[in-house]
């Protein structure tokens, strides 16, 4: 389970336009529910992620939290730049209690990426950081699940690989990810919420939201058409 509760957060880029992400937001993402929030792009989808997981803080409100909530899935931001794969992840195999050895072992199978594993992260390519980080978040047993967009790692050989791995993580942890794919979601979900204009609106039934999605979709391009 978490709990948005009466969360702002705002943007205010040098020489730009102020950019709402939440405004005044009340929402409760369910525990036993997989949630696929949908929303345009630069609809603040991944600040909405990185607010969840607590690696960034809402100007105003709170979010409470239950069980172990992973860091996004896939975000290769995670790591130390000067630090190698392998030490990249005992690191976060600290931070999470988990066996070092067996985490390591995991990821140095899931990423395909052998000896690799012992260069610096910032030698890697944004794919072999993908890999990297996506096979971390899966090494953990988490409660929750946070996916930024995802899965599109890799070939069509490791994306399968891939996508069943977190298939089977998914029957003992809940999961909210975000994205613009209608289909990801589909296949992931059960419950869905829309993104747009600061709020966010939850459905009981993601084909729902989908009609929501798309909806909000017609409405924003009408208005860029009347704009013009």
């Amino acid at each position: 389970m978490i709990r948005v509760e009466n969360v702002t957060k705002v943007y205010h880029p040098r020489g730009g336009h102020r950019n709402v992400v939440l405004d005044n937001v009340s929402v409760e993402f369910p525990s036993g529910r997989n949630v696929g929030v949908l929303g345009l792009n630069g609809a603040g989808k991944s600040t909405l992620i990185r607010l969840l997981a607590g690696t960034e803080m809402p100007d105003r409100g709170q979010i409470v939290r239950g069980g172990l909530i992973s860091f996004p899935l896939g975000l290769a931001s995670i790591f130390h730049p000067d630090l190698t794969g392998r030490e990249n992840v005992e690191f976060l195999a600290r931070i999470y209690n988990v066996d070092q050895r067996k985490m390591f072992d995991y990821v140095r199978e899931f990423s395909e990426l052998g000896a690799q594993l012992d260069n610096q992260t910032k030698t890697y390519s944004s794919g072999m950081l993908a890999k990297v980080a996506f096979g971390a978040c899966l090494a953990i047993r988490f409660d929750v699940f946070l996916i930024d967009e995802a899965t599109e790692v890799g070939d069509g050989r490791f994306r399968e690989k891939a996508l069943r791995e977190f298939s089977e993580r998914t029957t003992h942890a809940d999961i909210i990810i975000v994205s613009h794919n209608v289909d990801t979601i589909r296949q992931f979900c059960d419950m869905g919420a829309v993104l747009s204009g600061g709020s966010i609106t939850l459905y009981d039934d993601v084909e729902l939201a989908i009609v929501g999605y798309k909806n909000s979709t017609a409405l924003r391009a009408d208005d860029r058409a009347a704009s013009r």
